[in-house]
């Protein structure tokens, strides 16, 4: 620890560090409780708003618990896989903490996948049931007999848009989407509905060693490997970026542009947010040629996304002589954010009237996401910040545990309360 006090007055958690104890306490508890507990606190900020239909914590909570008894219902079970094939709808995230109130595990699939990729996921999983996005039905359809699935929750966009908008969803996307008919399919509402046939009031207490979700690698050497991510994973991780951040605050509005199916979406933009009291702004689809509205529309007060996201902001003229005031935090992550562009973001931030800068975060699946952030108002050319409290990095030569010297090129190694249990069903 000598050779990280020079780091205490940009990074001051890392005082408090001693052999025995950690900076932040984490309680030994499920997502689900974290989740509960935030909400006991402020019942009535809005939780999220999907296209402008806005539910308060109390009300999310109470769609957390309906879906639970309805799985419960269907027949799934602590330890159970349940895969979520969707986007950034509010029943994703509903679907993600109903399943770990129960003890299951949300096995978490990217909806665009190909059919190939699907099977792989449901088969590694083991998963005999899956909530998805309609589009990605037909595709589930196709592959289902090669799988153990038994039933497909199906979920259309507009399900939880406002009255309007759904219709006018219905008579454009909506149309287009041609469903094949198939004995595994169970629409959400009537899904719902069977939460009659449940009942959660016996339900043991889960620990922060069970399992919350599978997420997957990129999968740089051979097929993508199955993630095992723990309640203590995700709640050490909200309890980090909060202090990290050092500017989150309840009822702060964050833009959910990063999906479900990656870490830094579920991890920070869904399970952060709600640990704190803030409000979600769920985006089943972005496009960079509409980012001028999300901001106008929703005047967010935190953006979280990946360079690409910054290099739109920047070429978007519509926003020019706009005040960003209201922005207070900005992160980029899941690429490298280049020296030459996160100052023309600052440039482009400051001209708006936002007095911050953009903040760049490092991080992989392995440990949810993010475990190191540059301080909010410091910045070192080149650097990818300060290792998030309990967050642990060592340089090492590359296939060794060996520590290097400062100014030496190596792999870095990480220790600390959100680094995940293991791969899933591949120890080795």
């Amino acid at each position: 620890m000598e050779k990280m006090n020079n780091l205490a007055v940009k990074a001051p958690w890392l005082k408090y560090y001693d052999e025995d104890k950690r900076f932040l306490q984490y309680p030994d508890c499920s997502v689900y409780r974290m989740l509960s507990d935030s909400v006991k606190k402020h019942p009535d900020n809005i939780s999220y708003e999907y296209f402008g239909k806005k539910r308060t914590s109390k009300q999310f909570l109470e769609e957390v618990d309906t879906c639970a008894r309805a799985f419960l219902a269907m027949g799934v079970k602590a330890n159970d896989r349940v895969s979520i094939c969707m986007p950034n709808t509010p029943e994703a995230v509903i679907s993600f903490y109903a399943l770990n109130k129960i003890g299951a595990v949300a096995n978490m699939i990217h909806p665009l996948s190909a059919e190939a990729e699907i099977k792989y996921y449901l088969n590694v999983s083991k998963s005999e049931y899956v909530v998805a996005i309609d589009i990605a039905f037909n595709k589930i359809n196709h592959i289902s007999s090669e799988t153990g699935l038994k039933k497909c929750i199906l979920v259309s966009a507009a399900d939880s848009m406002p009255f309007g908008m759904k219709l006018g969803y219905y008579f454009t996307k909506g149309r287009k989407i041609k469903l094949e008919s198939s004995p595994l399919t169970i629409t959400w509402k009537h899904f719902i509905d069977g939460a009659r046939g449940g009942f959660d009031s016996d339900l043991k207490e889960f620990h922060g060693n069970n399992v919350a979700a599978i997420l997957y690698s990129g999968g740089t050497t051979g097929y993508p490997k199955g993630i095992e991510l723990t309640n203590l994973n995700f709640n050490s991780l909200a309890l980090q970026s909060i202090v990290a951040c050092g500017c989150l605050e309840e009822g702060d509005r964050v833009l959910c542009i990063m999906p479900v199916f990656h870490g830094f979406g579920l991890g920070i933009c869904i399970h952060t947010v709600q640990c704190f009291g803030g409000n979600c702004i769920l985006l089943p689809q972005f496009s960079a040629q509409t980012f001028d509205r999300l901001l106008k529309k929703y005047r967010p007060n935190i953006i979280a996304g990946v360079p690409t996201l910054y290099e739109a902001l920047l070429k978007n003229q519509k926003l020019d002589g706009f005040d960003l005031s209201f922005l207070k935090c900005v992160i980029s992550g899941g690429d490298s954010l280049s020296v030459s562009l996160k100052k023309k973001v600052d440039e482009f931030l400051h001209a708006h009237g936002a007095n911050i800068q953009i903040r760049e975060g490092y991080g992989l699946t392995e440990c949810v996401t993010g475990s190191c952030l540059t301080p909010k108002d410091d910045y070192r050319e080149g650097s990818i910040g300060i290792p998030y409290p309990d967050m642990f990095y060592k340089i090492v030569k590359p296939g060794t545990e060996e520590e290097l010297d400062y100014g030496e090129e190596g792999e870095i190694l990480i220790s600390g309360p959100s680094v995940m249990k293991g791969y899933l069903d591949s120890p080795e």
